[in-house]
């Protein structure tokens, strides 16, 4: 994509390459500032777990008495499974009121805390002697009533895609009930019965792959998304279609993106650090197809719309100009990356791009939607359905 964007043949969007580096210096400024030392954690649900400098979930896992590493891991797994699942847009309205500080948080870092308390609550757990845990049984169970409760959803606070949001945890728990031989290994089914799977297969050196963590969630957890397109009766998930991708085989078209599922990736690695197991290759994934990093190249100027009301327009998710603006995204981050490495003096393995969304690229593209926009809202309007981005 990014090589007929550079030839000028895209029919959405124009690449101006020359604005790259003012959008590397911002990535760049605003990762000093953010980490001064460089010490840049990866870009991981586990961030918005902070609330005032205070990390909630490391409060509540650090008091508890665990059996051992892996009854920890599996509850992180849990958690972090339904918290990303849950982390498409929320829209601009929506707003989460924490009950110990009063604050009230929008966007991700609500839908983290939402997630958090509902998980604490014992809300997507069947035994009530053991609230900090997901289980197939209670996702099946699991209603857009009780999920709009647990956001703290209504008419006068509207969280967008809540039905889809509500399905989408709902087919988790299908999957999961389905495979016990993944997801029931050392329990019954539940989403952290993948710890032991991906435990199993870093059990002969104590190392896995960042790439093999993907590919399990791809296998495993690709039943759950809606249906769109699905090559030899196996779903794609977050894979769309554009007419200026073209192969001579059943791929032809074909865009993958995958931006939740590597977020979950880059997400279950410090739990399995916590748990002894040591993650190799974190570069190894890509940067992610969403809108803050998409909106910091549109913002920046690197990307601009060839026709200019498009900017104005609603654009649904499947369509070619959210398709190429998300594929221009993931190329973009790899070219920035390169320069913000060269700048800082890094390399791909102390700065992964894990590393470069958090410090990085997410945080900027959010600072310079709030200076071009009002609400802070992307510069793409995407219609989403809860279960994108």
């Amino acid at each position: 994509m990014l090589t007929i964007g550079l030839a000028d043949k895209l029919p959405n969007f124009r690449i101006d390459l020359n604005r790259l580096d003012d959008a590397t210096n911002l990535v760049r400024a605003t990762t000093l500032k953010n980490y001064p030392s460089l010490n840049v954690p990866f870009h991981s649900r586990w961030r918005h777990f902070f609330v005032n400098g205070e990390d909630r979930w490391a409060a509540i896992a650090n008091t508890k008495a665990w059996r051992d590493a892996a009854q920890r891991a599996r509850a992180e797994f849990d958690l972090a499974i339904v918290s990303v699942l849950l982390d498409a847009g929320a829209g601009p309205g929506w707003r989460y009121r924490d009950s110990a500080t009063g604050t009230s948080i929008g966007r991700s870092e609500g839908l983290a805390l939402a997630s958090l308390e509902m998980f604490v609550r014992g809300t997507l757990s069947s035994n009530p002697d053991e609230p900090l845990r997901a289980d197939a049984d209670a996702l099946q169970r699991l209603s857009a009533e009780t999920l709009r409760a647990g956001c703290q959803a209504s008419d006068n606070n509207p969280l967008i895609g809540i039905e889809g949001r509500a399905a989408l945890l709902r087919s988790l728990g299908n999957a999961i009930a389905v495979t016990p031989d993944i997801f029931a290994i050392s329990d019954t089914p539940r989403p952290g019965g993948l710890f032991d799977r991906l435990a199993g297969l870093a059990k002969k050196n104590g190392k896995i792959a960042a790439p093999t963590i993907l590919a399990e969630l791809l296998r495993q957890l690709g039943p759950i998304w809606p249906s769109r397109l699905s090559l030899g009766s196996v779903p794609l998930g977050d894979c769309w279609k554009h007419p200026s991708i073209v192969s001579d085989d059943a791929t032809n078209g074909h865009v993958p993106l995958h931006k939740l599922s590597q977020w979950l990736a880059y997400s279950l690695i410090e739990p399995l650090q916590t748990a002894g197991i040591s993650v190799t290759d974190i570069d190894g994934l890509t940067g992610l197809a969403e809108y803050r990093n998409g909106g910091l190249f549109v913002d920046a100027g690197v990307l601009a719309f060839r026709n200019s009301n498009d900017a104005a327009r609603d654009h649904d998710v499947a369509s070619s100009l959210v398709v190429e603006w998300r594929a221009l995204t993931v190329a973009l981050v790899d070219r920035l990356a390169e320069g913000l490495r060269q700048r800082l003096g890094m390399d791909a393995k102390s700065l992964p791009l894990a590393k470069v969304l958090e410090g990085g690229t997410w945080a900027s593209g959010r600072i310079l939607a709030r200076k071009r926009r009002p609400d802070g809202s992307p510069p793409v309007k995407v219609v989403s359905d809860g279960t994108v981005f």
